[in-house]
């Protein structure tokens, strides 16, 4: 049984403080706010409540699996699901609307047929057939298996089957969310359409890699969901699931530094100047945050 600290309290954190716990291991959260559930976040006033942030669920079978490799009550006794239909609406600058099903590709093409014409939406099926292959090529790799030792190598294809391009004297393929759309979709509201899923997660389309394409296909093929009660709901569940786990939990308390022993993590330092003894840390904080971390690495 190892001692483990986890830096953070966002969803990815609890979920491995959880999945470690089960193992047998010592478990212990640090997590420089005064709450749980990362962006999962809610607002008080006036007798009301808001989320924060997101305020829908993608991809429930995550937390499906997560919840029954955790404990004995599966998600749907810990959390009330609503799927949403239709899963969106879309209205366009040129005044037109458009509702897209939930879980219905075929009835996805066959919306955007009818509001957008046939070729619009023969472009968005074979678009969505693209979007597939690369769901399909990183979906083990990423979500399902350990990362790999040589995970850098996930980085040097690119996952969505792009289409040539011919450009003046050159044939390209997209490598962004928004060359995808004016290269591939070659119609401004199917453009509109695939970069408001980027848009939707605060990412710039013309920075986003083609990859992004799995996002509609996600909503398309896997559906969208509602937790009763918002957000903050799910956050709460997978929090309390720590806590039958026997996680233990530090809050206010900011990691400044990882303790270096003999060449490995030895522990945290944190901002109030105490150290917590760990053999191995986990990190469930932003890249930006980590190389922070890492800076702040000191011999124990």
């Amino acid at each position: 049984m190892a001692r483990i600290a986890v830096i953070g309290a966002g969803m990815g954190a609890l979920a491995a403080a959880a999945r470690l716990a089960v193992a047998g291991h010592r478990v212990a959260v640090y997590e420089r706010t005064e709450t749980y559930g990362g962006a999962l976040r809610r607002v008080e006033r006036d007798g009301f409540s808001f989320d924060t942030g997101p305020g829908l669920l993608p991809l429930p079978a995550v937390y499906r699996d997560l919840f029954l490799k955790t404990g004995r009550e599966p998600l749907e006794e810990c959390v009330e699901l609503v799927q949403v239909d239709p899963s969106s609406r879309h209205v366009f600058p040129d005044g037109t609307r458009v509702s897209l099903p939930n879980t219905s590709r075929a009835g996805v093409v066959s919306a955007l047929e009818d509001g957008l014409g046939p070729a619009a939406a023969r472009r968005w099926g074979d678009f969505l057939v693209r979007a597939r292959e690369a769901w399909d090529r990183s979906r083990r790799p990423l979500l399902e298996e350990p990362l790999w030792p040589n995970w850098q190598v996930l980085a040097e294809r690119e996952p969505y089957p792009a289409v040539p391009h011919r450009k003046l004297l050159r044939t390209r393929t997209a490598g962004t969310l928004a060359e995808v759309g004016a290269w591939e979709l070659r119609d401004p509201r199917l453009t509109a359409l695939l970069e408001s899923h980027a848009l939707a997660y605060g990412l710039d389309p013309r920075r986003t890699p083609a990859s992004a394409a799995v996002l509609p296909y996600m909503e398309h093929a896997f559906g969208t969901w509602y937790v009763r009660g918002g957000m903050r709901e799910l956050a709460r569940a997978v929090y309390e699931r720590c806590l039958a786990r026997r996680v233990e939990f530090h809050f206010g308390a900011e990691a400044v530094g990882v303790l270096e022993k003999d060449g490995r993590a030895a522990g945290l330092e944190l901002a109030d100047g105490s150290v917590a003894d760990a053999d191995l840390v986990v990190a469930g904080v932003a890249p930006g945050v980590l190389d922070r971390l890492a800076r702040g690495t000191r011999p124990r």
